[in-house]
């Protein structure tokens, strides 16, 4: 391939900052389309930040794009160039600290706090509209301004004084002012741009993507400067921003159900609706972090979630003909809370209540198995697991007498088993003779690196420090006995420190077949792994995650049946189903003969495949101290004590009690504070011998602020049959799926 010249690729200079631009309009507008400079994005667009305040600006474009200065009018800078690296100081920033003591709905009744505040203190007090929160159109009371977090927690004292205790320290960062003449260098030229203006990346055709940190995007860019720096502004229809955002919010690979990826795009597409302009003091609407919504470009989009995307066009979420605040969570733990309880002085909105995740139309599916194993055991433990694989596989005889596998094994029978489980994983060893010996460890070694056929295993993954180091302790073995012991001491199937302790003693059944089925299970694809879907008489129905098929596998009379809760296979006579589960399914002969089921947590919660529906994290009373007092001076920490929970049984009030003083912290800041992902806790303490608290263990369920739609019990509910409008409804009460365009 031609390589493209240097020269192509030079890059765009900023060496100052201009002061404020202005914004900017779209050149021409259409019906059904908005071009920018001939570049048409079909309505509706959607402005979304990629970063603020950035100073080296890496853009590519995959087939050229041109590069427009706009102003009080529009001129070409560059045609048709492949990429710009545009270089600049930062903005140069301080911060300042910031003491928030009441927030409201109501503006004026946000004045009336204020204006006491300022009758009883000389600071300044603000109010101001949060644009950052999670509800919109919060009112904040603010007193500030403080130089640092010290000066701010030692100001909280004085307003403890006046009888204020809920409050709630945070930063802001203030640009300092400077002069920013803005220049730019293209095709060796150094040009001067005016103070007022905006820079449009555009394609340079209309399949063509732009590329900005590693991620592609669609649509067109925007370089404006702003009273917080530059700002990147990626434009693009909102459906498009929406493929990205749904894959990005719900992983189609751990969550792949249509229905709830149709569910996460009404949710997503109202959200991005509703919240438009939330920051438009930076002239953009959302940013791309999930404070918003989580925004990875076109590299995130997966078909599953676009076709969701698809489906739903156009579709949103409406209460009483509004758009709701589409608030999802990532697991409720069970129960979703009422809005007002979390994000405190917000209102109680009647769509965001409190609900039970469960599904009430979900089936129920009873798997029974009457085969049984007695206990065989092997060095104390007990392998019936290992001898009931083996036995489903027709590895082995039918054969689950305890007596059996403890007498001696002959060379001829583990020689047959080990032809069986060559044939059974598809293998060819026609070559596979071997000489009769004692039926020993170093021989039963060597069986399975010749009856496997491992020999280039061992000559080419082994390293002879490795052998040497393995196998130092039996001098007494040969060369190539330390090898092929050697490598199955390091695969996992040999252990030396007891398997090897008497290498020459003969083995009895049980611990060849026990290690015969460790060397089967070290091939990944044996069995069929999937999802459960359902069971009609004797045929079960599983999901392959790798192509989305239902398979229907017909299950043998004498099938053995094993739970595995992550402590390895029990054996089991029944196991209730609910759909969604991870099985795997060993056939022989066209029929099922074994299947282990993979099962979470027994309870109906439907997000209960979720890996944060049951959590906890132990904290020393040191780390958690240093942390509280960020946000509240109470010294040294004595406890923390949860006042009130919420319908969901939600913490949401809790009290810190320290030596000098004590704290009182609601809602969401709670899990600032605690630096916790949910709210849905107990706390466990553990004391020295004076008595005091040594460490706190919070044992919680959930992921997330627990409010609307539950994101896995979406998927859960999906797996059990529901589609989009049922999950919506169900997380959203008396709400209305309708056309907005």
């Amino acid at each position: 391939m031609k390589k493209t010249p240097i020269k192509f690729f030079k890059y765009t200079f900023i060496i100052f900052l201009s002061v404020v631009i202005l914004g900017w309009a779209a050149v021409e507008f259409g019906d059904e389309k908005d071009f920018f400079h001939g570049f048409a994005i079909e309505k509706p667009t959607i402005k979304i930040g990629l970063g603020v305040n950035l100073s080296n600006i890496d853009i590519r474009s995959s087939s050229g794009m041109k590069i427009y200065e706009v102003n009080s009018n529009y001129r070409l800078v560059a045609d048709d160039v492949a990429g710009v690296l545009i270089k600049g100081n930062r903005e140069k920033l301080t911060e300042k600290f910031l003491i928030q003591v009441a927030q409201t709905r109501d503006r004026d009744d946000a004045e009336k706090i204020a204006e006491e505040l300022r009758a009883e203190m000389d600071s300044r007090v603000y109010v101001r509209e949060n644009t950052e929160g999670e509800i919109s159109g919060i009112f904040q009371v603010e007193v500030g301004d403080f130089p640092t977090r010290e000066d701010a927690l030692n100001f909280i004292k004085k307003l403890n004084q006046i009888g204020i205790k809920d409050t709630w320290i945070f930063r802001e960062e203030v640009t300092e002012e400077e002069s920013k003449p803005l220049w730019i260098l293209v095709n060796d030229e150094l040009k001067s741009l005016s103070d007022q203006t905006v820079l449009y990346f555009i394609p340079s055709h209309p399949q063509s993507f732009l590329s900005f940190k590693g991620r592609d995007y669609r649509g067109i860019f925007v370089l404006k400067a702003t009273h917080r720096g530059i700002v990147l502004i990626n434009i693009l229809n909102l459906e498009d921003y929406l493929k990205a955002v749904v894959p990005s919010e719900l992983s189609p690979y751990t969550y792949g159900e249509l229905e709830a990826h149709k569910a996460q795009a009404v949710a997503a597409r109202t959200y991005a609706i509703r919240n438009r302009g939330r920051h438009k003091d930076l002239d953009f609407d959302l940013d791309d972090s999930p404070r918003t919504q989580y925004y990875k470009g076109m590299r995130a989009e997966h078909p599953l979630s676009s076709q969701a995307v698809e489906l739903t066009r156009g579709e949103v979420a409406l209460y009483k003909g509004r758009l709701i605040d589409a608030l999802y969570t990532s697991t409720c733990g069970g129960m979703t809370e009422n809005v007002e309880n979390v994000f405190v002085d917000g209102p109680a909105l009647p769509y965001l209540r409190s609900q039970e995740c469960i599904y009430e139309s979900r089936r129920e599916w009873l798997l029974r198995s009457g085969r049984r194993i007695q206990p065989i055991l092997m060095n104390g433990n007990n392998i019936s697991a290992d001898i009931a694989f083996l036995v489903s596989l027709q590895v082995i005889g039918p054969e689950t007498n305890p007596d059996f596998y403890q007498q001696q094994a002959s060379f001829d029978e583990a020689v047959s088993w080990i032809r069986n489980a060559v044939s059974f994983i598809g293998k060819k060893n026609e070559e596979f003779d071997p000489e009769p010996a004692p039926l020993s460890f170093i021989t039963l070694g060597r069986l399975f690196i010749d009856g496997f056929g491992w020999q280039n295993r061992v000559e080419n993954l082994l390293l002879e420090a490795e052998k040497d180091f393995i196998m130092k302790d039996f001098e007494d073995l040969t060369d190539g006995q330390k090898n092929y012991l050697a490598y199955l001491v390091q695969s996992g199937i040999f252990l030396p420190e007891k398997d090897l302790a008497n290498p020459q003693r003969l083995l009895r059944r049980n611990e060849v077949a026990f290690y015969l089925a460790q060397v089967i299970r070290s091939y990944p694809d044996i069995g069929m792994d999937g999802i459960f879907k359902g069971l009609d008489k004797d045929t079960l129905e599983l999901e392959q995650e790798e192509d989305n098929e239902t398979k229907q596998l017909a299950l043998s009379p004498d099938f053995f049946l094993f739970v595995n809760n992550g402590n390895g296979p029990n054996l089991a006579s029944h196991v209730y189903l609910l759909g969604g589960e991870e099985l795997k399914a060993f056939e022989s002969e066209g029929k099922v003969r074994m299947v282990e089921v993979f099962y979470p947590t027994p309870t109906n919660i439907l997000d209960r495949s979720s890996t944060f529906h049951r959590w906890q994290r132990r904290i020393s009373r040191g780390a958690l101290e240093k942390r509280v007092n960020r946000y509240y001076p109470v010294g040294e920490l004595v406890d923390i004590v949860p006042q009130k929970r919420g319908v969901s049984r939600r913490v949401i009030e809790i009290s810190i009690i320290g030596k000098d003083a004590q704290a009182v912290v609601k809602g969401l800041r709670i899990r600032r504070v605690l630096g916790l992902g949910e709210t849905l806790f107990v706390i466990d303490r553990e004391y020295d011998q004076k008595g005091r608290i040594t460490h706190f263990t919070f044992l919680g369920k959930g992921l997330g602020h627990g409010v609307g739609l539950c994101q896995v019990g979406a998927f859960g509910m999906a797996q059990a049959g529901a589609d989009y409008k049922q999950i919506l409804k169900k997380y959203y009460h008396g709400i209305k799926i309708s056309k907005s365009y």
